[in-house]
């Protein structure tokens, strides 16, 4: 299938590896290093964080979950704060895949950012990366403080399937009088495991991410409840009830099968009176953005830090 992708983009696209899930850790071991790749020449100097990997109490009795800390340097009181969910179909991908990322959103907002590495499918699937995520939160807010972090100012954020996860903790903290969440920043997110949208159906060759890539991420990610009542909090395109969730950002890539799940739910929050923006951008597929050559890459990067800014109440460097 031919695709209209952005010039900048379809140049690369042939260079990609074919990422499936078929084959657990072989598509970890991929992942890897396609990250590794992509982060040559572009090492960046981190003597401006003090990052600390830490363990946190599990939720409800669960195990401990792992966290790293990415706190800007100097220190100080009533910093920011995202909790930072990496992508991966819930599957693959870890703390580690994602470092540059949550360390250059550290550096660029001057936010803590507090990374989870929870627990992945088909070994634990729902609900334990959820209870990962929020006992990750719960502790953000316990130890606000120590961390010199404002406890109004804590949002989430992930993308691809930590963009699923990040709309699923907002909606269990709701529910479940959980800590505060003053903004949600949903990057591409995976959010519906009914598969049932056009662009699902449509997009079963794409980079990166296809539809039986993620046929096989939600039959790992659900487990045995896969053939009952599906969860609003394990896919919360399925969530009756949108009112009163935290402020959101969406976005979504053109020749993405995860994008109209993703317009679908900004849509939904929007109507229910979440205040949400939405940013569909032209030419790209999922994952694209860390193809950084692009041009239309570097805007999504640059538009991410922009609205970051905003939502967090982060003054524009001098």
């Amino acid at each position: 299938m031919t695709h209209q992708y952005d010039p900048e983009l379809a140049q690369l696209a042939p260079f990609l590896p074919k990422l499936g899930l078929e084959d657990v850790p072989a598509a970890r071991a991929a992942i890897d290093e396609l990250v590794a790749q992509a982060s040559l020449g572009q090492e960046r100097d981190e003597s401006d964080l003090d990052i600390a990997d830490r363990v946190v109490p599990g939720y409800e009795g669960g195990p401990d979950v792992g966290v790293r800390v990415f706190q800007p340097m100097p220190r100080a009181e009533g910093r920011p704060s995202l909790l930072h969910m990496h992508g991966g179909g819930f599957v693959v991908g870890s703390v580690a895949t994602e470092h540059v990322g949550a360390a250059n959103l550290a550096s660029n907002l001057g936010a803590v950012v507090v990374s989870v590495e929870y627990r992945l499918a088909p070994e634990h699937p729902f609900p334990a990366g959820l209870n990962d995520c929020y006992a990750a939160l719960k502790w953000v807010h316990a130890c606000a403080t120590d961390l010199g972090i404002d406890p109004g100012r804590i949002a989430v954020y992930g993308q691809s399937a930590g963009g699923g996860l990040a709309a699923a903790l907002s909606l269990f903290a709701r529910d479940n009088g959980g800590p505060p969440i003053c903004f949600q920043f949903l990057g591409i997110p995976e959010l519906d495991d009914r598969l049932d949208t056009p662009s699902m159906q449509a997009f079963v060759d794409t980079p990166l991410w296809n539809r039986p890539n993620a046929e096989l991420s939600w039959q790992y990610y659900l487990g045995d409840s896969r053939n009952s009542d599906v969860s609003q909090y394990a896919a919360p395109a399925r969530a009756a009830e949108l009112r009163g969730l935290p402020p959101a950002y969406v976005s979504t890539m053109e020749f993405d099968p995860l994008r109209d799940e993703g317009i679908r739910y900004a849509s939904r929050l929007l109507e229910a009176g979440v205040p949400t923006e939405l940013h569909s951008y032209p030419g790209t597929f999922h994952g694209s953005a860390v193809l950084v050559m692009a041009s239309v890459s570097r805007r999504i990067w640059a538009e991410e830090i922009e609205v970051l800014r905003k939502a967090l109440s982060i003054a524009e460097p001098s």
